[in-house]
């Protein structure tokens, strides 16, 4: 699997949605999925799957999947 098909499956699994649906520009809150219950997810799901601690700064970063990837390389992984 792909480094970049790797994060829209976490994302898509821990927000229970179809993978088609993760761009760039998808924002928190702009779908009934990604609310704050399910953004608390979604970081636990990229925390096991890339074997890191992300910071309570960057987790309120995490605001766009553009803006996750961002932050991924600050943790040494390129997306």
């Amino acid at each position: 699997m792909s480094i970049q098909k790797k994060i829209e499956a976490v994302i898509a699994e821990a927000l229970y949605i179809e993978i088609e649906k993760i761009t760039d520009d998808l924002k928190y809150q702009e779908i009934a999925e990604w609310d704050s219950m399910s953004h608390l997810v979604l970081v636990a799901e990229i925390e096991k799957a890339y074997e890191i601690s992300v910071d309570m700064e960057d987790i309120l970063e995490m605001g766009s999947v553009a803006k996750i990837k961002g932050i991924l390389k600050k943790y040494q992984i390129n997306v």
